[in-house]
C-alpha cells in the first residue's frame, strides 16, 4: 500500500484528490495539510511514501515545504517522494521545487488515471518529468564538463534517454539493454554526477547543455 499526504491550501482540491486517489486499491491517503508549514511535522507523524505538494500556497509555499521536508527526513528509507502539483507547466516555481528535490510534477488538470499513475511512478523510484516543460524552464547555466566527462558512453546514452522522459523499461527497449543493466547504469551515473535522483540528473543535463531541444 502506498501512503499519501496531500498538501494544498484549497479544501476542494484536497477533497477531489482524495476521492481520486482512494479509488485505487493500492493507494491510501494518510493525511492532508492546508499549508506548507504543517508538512514536516505531519509527514513525520503519518510517514507517507509520496507527498502531493501544491507549489503555490500562501505562507510557506511548496518550494520551501519541499526543502524543509527533504532536509528533515534524511534517515535511510524515511524520505518521502514529492510530487509537485501545478496549474501551469511553465511555472518557474516548479523548476525551483525540482531543484529542491521533488521527484516530478503534475498538472492539476491531469486526468484521474494520470494522477494515479504518476503517484505509482514516483513511489516506485522513477520520476515524472515532462521534457518539453523542462526545456522551457531551463537553459544552459553551469559547467558540468568535469562530471559529464566521468560518464561512460553508455551512461551518456542513458542520461539522454532520461532527459527524454523515459523510464527504465523504455530505456532498455530503446538501447537494447536489460532493465537490470539500465538500473545499474542509472545508479552509476547518479553517483558520478553527485545528484540525489533521476530528476536532478535531468535538470543537470539541461543546465549544462548536455541535452538541448532538437538534439538527441
Amino acid at each position: 500500500m502506498i501512503r499519501l499526504l496531500i498538501v494544498d491550501d484549497e479544501p476542494l482540491v484536497r477533497s477531489g484528490l482524495r476521492a481520486i486517489l482512494e479509488g485505487a486499491p493500492d493507494l491510501e491517503v494518510a493525511g492532508e495539510a492546508g499549508d506548507g508549514a504543517e508538512v514536516p511535522a505531519l509527514a513525520a507523524k503519518v510517514r507517507p511514501d509520496v507527498v502531493l505538494m501544491d507549489v503555490r500556497m500562501p505562507g510557506i509555499d511548496g518550494i520551501q515545504a519541499t526543502r524543509l521536508l527533504l532536509a528533515g527526513n534524511g534517515a535511510a528509507g524515511s524520505t518521502p517522494k514529492v510530487l509537485v502539483l501545478t496549474t501551469f507547466g511553465s511555472d518557474d516555481y516548479v523548476y525551483e521545487a525540482l531543484r529542491c528535490g521533488a521527484a516530478g510534477f503534475l498538472l492539476k488538470r491531469a486526468r484521474p488515471e494520470e494522477i494515479i499513475q504518476a503517484v505509482r511512478t514516483v513511489a516506485g523510484g522513477d520520476s515524472v518529468v515532462f521534457p518539453e516543460a523542462v526545456r522551457q524552464l531551463t537553459a544552459p547555466s553551469r559547467d558540468g564538463s568535469a562530471a559529464l566527462a566521468a560518464l561512460s558512453a553508455r551512461e551518456k546514452d542513458v542520461l539522454t534517454e532520461l532527459a527524454a522522459g523515459r523510464n527504465n523499461a523504455e530505456i532498455a527497449e530503446v538501447l537494447y539493454l536489460s532493465p537490470e543493466t539500465v538500473k545499474s547504469h542509472v545508479a552509476s551515473l547518479l553517483g558520478k554526477l553527485q545528484v540525489r535522483d533521476r530528476t536532478q540528473a535531468v535538470i543537470l543535463a539541461y543546465e549544462t547543455g548536455f541535452v538541448r531541444p532538437g538534439r538527441r
